[in-house]
This record gives structure tokens, sequence and C-alpha cells, in this order.
């Protein structure tokens, strides 16, 4: 690769640069701390520049959000310290999810056998009742099925299916996952 000729001109932020601008602050100043700042706060700011965040989210301190315009949350979902979410290109995580600490969701790459080391990016998204459990890595372009656990350290480079544990580098199939089913009597 050489490094001198990569160009990244055709990439588009999502935001005018004021926007980014104003989220750097609002990052450094409510985010990327240990200062325990209310969820309720930081999901306010969030949805202020653009995101897309549910009802009763959870987001804890250190989390590292690139652009909140490309952050879609659904309810009940928790967040951990120090938690990576890399929205070059979107990110739908859906309700009563869970992230776990120092879990990575990255949507970007280089293309290494270019020599202009060019960009790549796509989406990911996170079905509803999933586990990211700490220290995960979720490459570009993948998609967690609904119920699925990511066990602690995994690094995900393909889509999860639905109710199936996953662990390991690179993360394989372990098990499925037998949820019982809760029904309201009422």
């Amino acid at each position: 690769m050489d490094l001198s000729i990569y160009d990244n001109s055709d990439f588009d932020r999502g935001g005018p640069r004021w926007k980014e601008v104003v989220w750097v602050f609002v990052r450094f100043l409510f985010f990327q701390n240990a200062f325990p700042w209310p969820s309720p706060l930081r999901c306010a700011l969030l949805r202020g520049l653009g995101a897309r965040i549910g009802r009763a989210v959870v987001i804890r301190a250190n989390v590292n959000i690139s652009f909140p315009w490309r952050l879609t949350v659904g309810d009940h979902v928790w967040i951990g310290e120090d938690v990576g979410i890399l929205t070059l290109a979107p990110v739908t995580i859906e309700s009563n999810v869970c992230i776990s600490q120092r879990a990575y969701l990255c949507t970007g790459s280089h293309d290494f056998r270019r020599e202009d080391f060019k960009l790549q990016i796509a989406p990911i998204t996170v079905r509803e009742g999933s586990w990211i459990a700490a220290a995960s890595f979720i490459a570009p372009g993948v998609e967690i099925g609904p119920g699925a656990v990511v066990s602690a350290g995994s690094v995900v480079f393909a889509n999860v299916a639905p109710n199936m544990l996953v662990r390991g580098n690179p993360a394989t199939s372990v098990s499925e996952m037998k949820i019982a089913q809760r029904f309201n009597a009422g």
C-alpha cells in the first residue's frame, strides 16, 4: 500500500461540518469521560444531533460514537462502559439488546489489497433480544440475528443466525439458544 495516494474525499460524513463540530464538544463533555451523566440526558443529546433513540435506553460512561446521525437504537437497550460505535455507515440496534463494556461495532475498514488502501464501509444491524458480550468486535456489514449471543472477546466477521451462541476469533457457532417464551396472562 502507498498511503501517500490515499484519498477519502468521496466519503460522505452524513452531516454538515457545524454539526460535527458540535458533536465533538458534546462527545467530549457528556460521553467520552468517566462522569456518570444520566442516560436520559445522553439520549436527549443524541436525539438532538439526529440519532433515533428509543425509550429506557441506558448509555454508560466513555461511549464513543462517531456520527450520531447514523445511529438507530430501539427501546430498553443497554450500552456499557467504553463501547465504541464507528458509524461511518448506519448502525441499527433493535430493542432489548445489551452491548457490554468495551465492545466495538466497526462499520469501516480498508482494502489492504489496493495500493490506495481504499476505505470500505458497510452497515451493522443488531436484532432484537441479542447480547454482544464484553470486548467483542463486530465487523462491517454484519447482522446479529434476533436472540443471538456473541460471547466475550469474540471477533465476528459473518452474520450470526437467530438464537445462536457464537464465540472465538473468528467467531464460530457453538449452540442454538433455547429462550423461554414469556406469556402475559393479563
